[in-house]
């Protein structure tokens, strides 16, 4: 009985020790991957309103989209998004009461490019948000971003549930949410 209860004593320090007694007591870990709740992001729009990624995620998914005016691939990319946008953003979704959305983070440094760029990509949405610092962006940091486009999807509770999605595989996986 006494090696019985050691074994128990030693597999609880070493739970503690790691962590996996405090994330349940805590809540979920805030980081970048699946599982995670998403980094807290505040930064200004172009017209320069300050607008929080907590603000625009109450209720909703939320794909953070991080991308630039000087990206090509980027560029490339948003068509996808759009489509992703346009088809997904009315649509009931699991536990969503309020939709999809798209918040944009620009890793651009300088503001009339990357105005330009979301009117001419037709960008619709409203949550576009950057600190024009280029890779040295605080929200690039917080979310580990060593390429673009890069992107996180967040359910309606802030968790990521998806990321590196592009193309078919966003819309595969907002599909998956429907109804």
């Amino acid at each position: 009985m006494k090696k019985t209860n050691i074994i128990i004593a030693l597999i609880a320090i070493t739970a503690i020790t790691f962590g996996f007694i405090n994330n349940i007591k805590q809540g979920t870990t805030v980081g970048v991957n699946i599982g995670n709740k998403a980094p807290e992001l505040k930064f200004k729009s172009p017209d320069g309103k300050e607008i929080s990624l907590s603000e625009v995620n109450k209720g909703r998914y939320v794909l953070i989209d991080f991308w630039a005016s000087w990206c090509g691939p980027c560029r490339a990319e948003n068509p996808a998004v759009v489509k992703a946008y346009n088809d997904f953003k009315d649509k009931k979704l699991k536990g969503a009461a309020k939709g999809f959305t798209i918040y944009s983070v620009s890793l651009d440094r300088a503001l009339e490019p990357w105005k330009l760029a979301i009117e001419k990509d037709k960008l619709t949405w409203q949550y576009h948000v950057s600190d024009l610092m280029w890779w040295q962006s605080a929200a690039a940091k917080a979310y580990q971003v060593q390429s673009i486009p890069a992107n996180f999807l967040v359910d309606p509770n802030g968790i990521i549930i998806d990321k590196g999605l592009r193309g078919a595989s966003l819309e595969s996986a907002l599909a998956r949410l429907v109804q």
